[in-house]
């Protein structure tokens, strides 16, 4: 850059120099204060002022439009030929295939693509891009308390709600779930009201995925486990019913009225066999009935339960079978009874095996537990009970519920925990190696009760379905849903525990019994008189107030005190 002209300025041009010194301070003005103006003031005495120091939002909602999705299929067939060659004619098609195979320019590509194909093959061999690392490490403890969230809630698309009585998952990898649709409450079913039950998409909670239009209402539904595409569902009338998912939404066959149920069929099993076309079905009319959808005319095979052998036909409300076990099966009854039976008896008569006596309403859960078979869960009253199939008593069992039981079922993963649905909407999660006097965890699902629950093969996910026609998936904690470390020994070395204590006790009122009866031979003869009288009064009166008052203190709430003795 070149200087053209350059300013210059002497010292003594800038001024005088400026120095700074300290001084007191000294007023320049003062201002008297004017009495007048005081008029204009108002007084504010204390003075509070508020500032924000962060800016100020609004808050503004905006329901989008929900996008609903649905499912088609393409079919793909063989096309490309030829105007001259016929694709329909397989011998046109096979010498057309030959000429061209001889052709030197398809020679060429085969050998130029099979290089490039052989290059990715070797890639692939080299390296496992499936490869999972570290399964084989055991996992750590869940350190996670237990825990459970609600992922989607499934309702009834018609305008009459219905309870929606029962569910079923997807047997292969429960990405679906059947649900049944019903109004249980004795002809209380409105006018108009729809009869449909639906398949619904795990993903999708918006629209079922496919209809089920039976000729009565559902009561239960369940997957065949060996063909996904085939579901069978007890209907209210009685009738029996099975679908076929791929060819539409009326069921395939459908029982005869004169052979099926006379009441509504409120539980089925389907039965392990070599065609995985048979099941069968309980009713509150007291029979059994054997199945093959095949021949879907008439039942194969028919139980009545009358275990006293005297007439008096029971209500079966549940049944269960184990398909370690082809011959023995489980049903639960009305009067409270678990039965156990043989279906390969020699006559009808010798099929109830054992009579358990369970519970003080109807049995409305039975299941065996999935890692030890002679151990079953039932439900019928306020409390859950575990059983062997050696005792009559229960080994275990739960405390007393303020609200009444309506479902159980064991996890497929765990073999110490179950869960368990109440009528207040609320699900408790029973996990015995951990404690057993409460539950581990009680979720409010909803406020309407709970019908039905069940849970995933996996583990981590349980479907409930409830009265208001709502039907909840919740997904559980890892520590809820894998078994933790000697869990099983742990529990099979509890139940074996229990299982002598029960086997103890019962000798013990044995002998006591034996010793009685042998004490007074005519005992059974002689009608207690006087103090004998008053004696079995009063030891009937202490077991009644027990029994209700079992699990509790004196002073807890629920609490009930046996009245006084009237003066004599």
């Amino acid at each position: 850059m070149e200087i053209v002209y350059v300013y210059q300025k002497k010292r003594r041009e800038f001024g005088k120099q400026v120095t700074f010194r300290d001084r007191p301070c000294e007023t320049a003005v003062s201002i008297e204060p004017d009495a007048a103006y005081i008029k204009n003031y108002v007084e504010r005495n204390p003075c509070f002022a508020e500032v924000q120091s962060v800016p100020e939002k609004s808050e503004h909602e905006v329901n989008t439009e929900s996008f609903v999705l649905c499912n088609r299929g393409i079919l793909h067939i063989q096309g490309g030929w030829p105007k001259d060659v016929d694709s329909n004619d397989v011998e046109h098609t096979i010498r057309y295939k030959k000429k061209i195979e001889k052709d030197e320019e398809y020679i060429k590509s085969v050998q130029l693509m099979g290089t490039n194909m052989e290059h990715c093959i070797k890639q692939n061999n080299a390296i496992d891009i499936y490869q999972e690392y570290f399964i084989d490490t055991p996992d750590a403890a869940a350190v996670e308390p237990p825990n459970a969230k609600s992922l989607n809630v499934y309702r009834d698309p018609n305008k009459i709600k219905r309870a929606a009585s029962y569910v079923s998952w997807y047997p292969d990898d429960g990405h679906k779930i059947a649900v049944a649709y019903s109004q249980l409450e004795f002809q209380k079913a409105p006018a108009n009201m729809s009869y449909d039950s639906y398949i619904w998409d795990v993903e999708n909670p918006n629209v079922p995925d496919q209809t089920l239009t039976p000729s009565s209402p559902l009561v239960c539904i369940k997957y065949n486990p060996k063909d996904p595409h085939i579901l069978v569902g007890g209907s209210y009338s009685g009738h029996l019913s099975y679908w076929d998912t791929r060819k539409g939404a009326f069921p395939v066959d459908t029982s005869s009225i004169e052979k099926s149920h006379r009441d509504p069929v409120y539980n089925l099993s389907w039965v392990q066999s070599k065609s995985g076309c048979e099941f069968f079905s309980v009713s509150t009319d007291g029979q059994v009935h054997w199945w093959d959808i095949r021949k879907f005319a008439e039942p194969t095979e028919s139980l009545l339960l009358d275990p006293e052998k005297n007439g008096n036909i029971v209500g079966g409300t549940v049944l269960d079978f184990e398909t370690t076990m082809p011959t023995k099966f489980m049903v639960g009854a009305e009067n409270g009874s678990i039965f156990m039976c043989n279906k390969k008896a020699k006559n009808p008569g010798e099929k109830i095996t054992h009579v358990y006596p369970g519970h003080h309403g109807p049995v409305y859960a039975l299941q065996r537990n999935p890692f030890f078979t002679k151990n079953f869960l039932s439900v019928g009253d306020w409390k859950a009970q575990i059983w062997i199939e050696d005792i009559k008593s229960p080994i275990m069992s739960t405390k007393y519920s303020m609200s009444y039981l309506t479902d159980a079922c064991w996890s497929p993963t765990r073999p110490s925990l179950f869960y368990t649905s109440k009528m207040d909407g609320t699900i408790d999660v029973w996990d015995y190696v951990f404690k057993q006097n409460e539950p581990t965890l009680t979720v409010q699902v909803c406020q309407a009760p709970l019908h039905s629950i069940k849970v995933q093969e996996h583990g981590k996910l349980v479907a409930a379905t409830a009265r208001d026609g709502s039907t909840t998936i919740l997904e559980v904690s890892d520590g809820l849903a894998r078994m933790q470390n000697n869990e099983k020994s742990i529990f099979s070395q509890m139940l074996e525990r229990e299982a002598k204590r029960e086997k103890t006790l019962e000798a013990a009122a044995r002998e006591k019994r034996i010793k009685a009866a042998q004490k007074r031979p005519n005992s059974g003869n002689i009608k207690p008189t006087g103090a004998n009288l008053a004696e079995l009064i009063a030891t009937a009166n202490d077991e009644f107030f027990q029994t209700l008052n079992d699990g509790l203190s004196e002073g807890d709430d629920g609490w009930l005190a046996r009245p006084a003795e009237p003066a004599a």
